[in-house]
């Protein structure tokens, strides 16, 4: 089985997401009206836990866009319980070595590959192991200093599917203003070679741009997967533009 992202990469480049940090299944359904490729649900930073996450997805499974899930860490539990719900992805934040990469990856692997628990909680999702195995991509997030020094290892992890940038922590990692996230020349010069480890290594190279300018830069960079905006982003801007046209401005 191929997984969903990897699916719609065969298909076309870069894949545009949208992100949701609040327990609404509006946000989903939008990116997905919008022609959005993917979602991804916020366990990280955001008002939602993996278990809501889990309600959510099994909400939104009719939604035609692959479904990602970030965690703040390789915990195998909660990782879990997010594929066993239908996520088609776990983003796992803060990795910085290719040990905790694997750790990652182990996480979404049965016995004997790895230390996850069998207990789908979808009927669609079938009972083969391998089949559930083969439909979790795993990215690590490339997001510290620490993590930029041992790139090369971490993207060659076994089982990888790829890697995504968080630029606001590496901003901060390498004394970077975050305002300059995605436009600092060290930052540039920083996922320049994020993105070329990733595509030496074969996998993918996904990013969080935080809006449309930037993702058209970052794709410029060669980046598949480009994360746009979250659902608060895209209600304040809506809204903004809405009392604007109202004031006739």
């Amino acid at each position: 089985m191929t997984s969903a992202l990897r699916a719609a990469l065969a298909d076309r480049t870069p894949l545009w997401g949208g992100w949701v940090t609040g327990p609404t299944a509006l946000g989903p359904e939008e990116f997905g009206r919008a022609g959005y490729d993917y979602v991804g649900f916020d366990a990280q930073h955001s008002y939602l836990d993996d278990a809501e996450i889990a309600v959510m997805l099994r909400h939104v499974e009719h939604l035609p866009i692959a479904k990602a899930v970030r965690l703040p860490n390789a915990d195998p539990a909660p990782i879990g319980r997010v594929l066993d719900a239908g996520a088609d992805a776990v983003i796992i934040a803060l990795i910085e070595t290719a040990e905790q990469a694997a750790a990652a990856v182990a996480a979404t692997r049965y016995p004997p590959a790895g230390v996850r628990s069998f207990g789908p909680l979808r009927p669609g999702l079938g009972h083969d192991p391998a089949a559930l195995e083969s439909r979790a991509d795993v990215f690590a997030m490339i997001e510290t200093a620490a993590a930029l020094a041992d790139v090369e290892r971490i993207c060659a992890v076994p089982g990888l599917a790829g890697i995504y940038v968080g630029p606001a922590d590496l901003a901060i990692s390498l004394g970077v203003d975050v305002a300059q996230a995605t436009t600092h020349p060290d930052l540039r010069e920083a996922m320049t070679r994020i993105r070329r480890a990733a595509s030496d290594a074969g996998v993918i190279a996904g990013i969080h741009g935080g809006s449309g300018a930037a993702g058209a830069a970052l794709a410029g960079l060669g980046y598949q997967m480009i994360t746009l905006a979250a659902e608060a982003q895209a209600l304040r801007r809506g809204v903004l533009e809405h009392l604007e046209e109202a004031k006739g401005r």
